[in-house]
Order: structure tokens, then C-alpha cells, then sequence
């Protein structure tokens, strides 16, 4: 278990914790009681664990500001169910489900709220917090909609999570498209929160996979380090582990895979297609970081002293070599075949410059096979920063561009 955040009231101390990569929320009541000769645990503390509806639920706090209130207010979401707001008593150890999104056009099925299972989370005075929710209940797609969870076994043994998000009705096993997701950096855990933007996907038989791999979020700060520094191609080869594992177990076709970064988590899909330039057939790399080694030799740039501890100091030999090893500017395979890809950038953007999409797509479309090169996209936003131009419609229209790119590359089976 790792503590993630925490919130402090009157009576209740509120830990936002993670335990074995799942999130989880419990109330302490205050004043604690430190006449303790040992070395004191949370459930020393007899927590109540916030009833949640899944164990792939995203949990967000909402705006608690008052210092005497026993109640505690959350946002729930899920890739299959749609945010829920939720008031937690702490008092009375009861719940509330204040309101929920409405999706229109869906079949759903209203489900009743359980508590964890102890033999999941092996939790301590379980019985105490199972308490009667019959009455409040919520709404979620797992009708329509499956979610997996997998752990994936990557080159050295370690398991990585993997979250497989698809269509019951639509989707054929070992014949459906499929994308996946990676990030990868700073201990940040892929968003997977409801989005309805991805039922256009799903309900064409499209499978949408997200890759917890080493770098990002997990259960505890190691699994960020082990992919971090002088360890970062771990990252790469957990999400080609990944991506491997979705058509090995037939979720998708192996010539239907494609993969999706965003910022920092371009350098895991940029570096895995350097690495291995036939396992996907199309990505699409936004606002992208890419040439790691001249971006980390300039530190006039605004991120580049912070990024030293992320993803190393160049300016430091055995540092350098790591990082040169697996940067994707510096190692595009000459003459190969790559995917079709979709590269957006923003001449806004304060974080990642513009140029490093640019130099990307020119150094691909000159050094890798001529058909193939032709298939290399730059869309730049002249007028929008790190994370796009903003607005509604505006994000709208991005994603729009982004799912017509990729069922124009990979092709269409399922015309909806």
C-alpha cells in the first residue's frame, strides 16, 4: 500500500492510498491514539474503506472545503461507467449518490454499490463496513461494454497491468482493430475514467487497451523508478509486451494494432516502433516529446533541469548513453517499414516545442522506406498550447480527426 494524498477535518482524516494498483479512499476519526510501541499500520488505525463501485474505478475528490463537515464528496467514474458524484458521512458510514451523468442512446444496468471484498484486499473489520446500500444505486454499461483487467508478463518477469476495454456484441475475437494507450513518466497513472467519445470506437468492434507500464502509477514509488532514469526502456518493452499480448490472446488482429502517446508518452510508442517497426500499423504521437537528447542538452528550455531527475542528465556519460539508447529521434531505422502516423503539435506549446514533432516527421519521412514514408502526418495547431486549442467542440473535432485517421489506416470491417 502507498499513501497518495490525504485530507484533514474536524473529526476525520481522510487517505487517499493505493493498494495493489487499485485506488482506494478510508476515513480515520480524529484524535488518534499514538501510544503505540510499535510501528503503526493503517488498519491499526480501524479505517472505514469507502464503499467503491469497482476495482478500475478512477476516484476523484470534489470540493471539500469545510473544516467541521463529516461528509466527504467524490467523483467515481469508470471506462464503463459514467461519473457519479458520491457524498461519503463519515459518521455514520453511510453514502449518498448526489447525481450522475446521463448518456442517451445506451442500454445500462443499474447496479447495487458492495464494499470491497476482504479476500481481494485482505481488509481488516470488513463486516463492520458492509453496510445496507440496496437503496442507492448506479448506472453502468457493463451490459453493453466489457473491462478486463490482465497483468502481462514483460521481458524480465514483471507484471504489468493492462486494461482491455471493448464492445460485447461488436467485437470478434482475434479479427477486431484495436489501440492502445501508453504514458509511462512522472508516476502518473493512465486516465481511463468514463468517455463517450470512445463508444464511436467500441461500437464498431473496436478494442481500446490501456498499458500500465513501468514509469507511471502503481502501487508504490518503485514501480515509478523502475521505469525512470537509467531504467527507462523498461517502459518501452512493457508496452510491446502489451501489445504483443492483445493479439497473442486474440482481443485484435495482429495487423489491426495501432498506439496512441501523448506528450511524454510518445517517447515509450516512439521508442517501441524504432524497436520493432512491424507491430503496429498506425500511431498517433500528440504534442510529442521525441528528440529526448538535444531537448535535455539545452537547459534554457523550460522543463529541462526537472526532467534531469525523469529521465537522466546527458551531461553525464553513463546518463548519456542510456539516454541516446532508446531516444526515438536519434534511433529511427533507416530503410524500414513503419506505420502510418498521425503527429500533432502545438507552436504554443510551452512544454514540448513544436519543432520536435517537425523533426520527427522529416527524419522519418527521409529515412524510412519511401511507400511508407508518404503515410507520415503533421497536423500543427497554430494557436493552441500543450493540451490543445480547448473548448468543447474544439476537443471534439480533435478526437474526431484522431478516430477518422486511424479507421482510414487500418481499415474498416464494421461500417456503422
Amino acid at each position: 500500500m502507498s499513501l497518495q494524498d490525504m485530507d484533514i477535518y474536524n473529526g476525520h482524516l481522510v487517505l487517499s492510498v493505493n493498494k495493489k494498483g487499485f485506488p482506494m479512499l478510508c476515513s480515520v476519526n480524529l484524535p488518534i491514539n499514538f501510544n503505540y510501541k510499535h510501528q503503526m499500520e493503517v488498519d491499526d488505525l480501524n479505517p472505514w474503506y469507502f464503499p467503491l463501485p469497482s476495482n478500475l474505478c478512477t476516484v476523484v475528490p470534489g470540493s471539500n472545503h469545510d473544516f467541521m463537515s463529516s461528509v466527504y464528496r467524490v467523483v467515481l467514474s469508470s471506462p464503463v461507467m459514467p461519473d457519479v458524484i458520491v457524498d461519503y458521512d463519515m459518521s455514520r458510514q453511510k453514502y449518498s449518490i448526489v447525481q450522475q451523468e446521463e448518456v442517451k442512446g445506451v442500454s445500462g444496468n443499474r447496479t447495487r454499490l458492495p464494499a470491497y471484498e476482504a479476500d481481494t484486499f485482505c481488509l481488516q473489520n470488513e463486516k463492520e463496513n458492509v453496510l445496507d446500500f440496496e437503496s442507492e444505486r448506479w448506472k453502468d454499461f457493463s451490459s453493453a461494454y466489457c473491462c478486463e483487467r490482465k497483468e502481462v508478463v514483460s521481458y524480465d518477469g514483471v507484471r504489468i497491468p493492462l486494461t482491455i476495454l471493448y464492445a460485447q456484441k461488436s467485437w470478434q475475437k482475434g479479427q477486431s482493430h484495436g489501440v492502445l494507450h501508453g504514458y509511462g513518466a512522472y508516476g502518473e497513472v493512465l486516465e481511463k475514467s468514463w468517455c463517450s467519445n470512445r463508444l464511436s470506437l467500441l461500437d464498431r468492434g473496436w478494442v481500446v487497451a490501456f498499458a500500465d507500464v513501468r514509469g507511471g502509477g502503481g502501487g508504490d514509488s518503485l514501480w515509478h523508478k523502475s521505469g525512470s532514469g537509467l531504467y527507462k526502456q523498461n517502459s518501452v518493452y512493457d508496452f510491446v509486451a502489451c501489445a504483443d499480448y492483445l493479439v497473442n490472446e486474440g482481443y485484435v488482429h495482429r495487423d489491426r494494432v495501432g498506439a496512441i502517446g501523448f506528450s511524454a508518452g510518445c517517447l515509450v510508442v516512439g521508442a517501441a516502433i524504432n524497436m520493432y517497426p512491424d507491430l503496429f500499423r498506425a500511431a498517433i504521437l500528440k504534442v510529442p516529446f521525441l528528440d529526448v537528447c538535444n531537448t535535455l542538452l539545452d537547459p534554457s528550455l523550460p522543463l529541462t533541469i526537472l526532467d534531469y531527475e525523469e529521465f537522466g542528465n546527458p551531461q553525464i556519460h553513463s546518463q548519456f548513453e542510456s539516454i541516446l539508447s532508446y531516444s526515438p529521434y536519434d534511433n529511427v531505422t533507416c530503410d524500414a517499414c513503419y506505420p502510418s502516423m498521425l503527429v500533432t503539435a502545438s507552436f504554443n506549446d510551452s512544454r514540448v516545442g513544436v519543432w520536435e514533432a517537425a523533426k520527427w516527421v522529416a527524419k522519418v519521412r527521409d529515412s524510412t522506406c519511401f511507400e511508407c514514408s508518404r503515410a507520415v502526418i503533421l497536423k500543427a495547431n497554430m494557436t493552441g498550447g500543450h493540451f490543445g486549442e480547448g473548448g468543447r467542440y474544439g476537443q471534439c473535432e480533435e478526437m474526431a480527426y484522431d478516430y477518422a485517421f486511424l479507421m482510414k489506416v487500418l481499415g474498416m470491417w464494421n461500417n456503422k
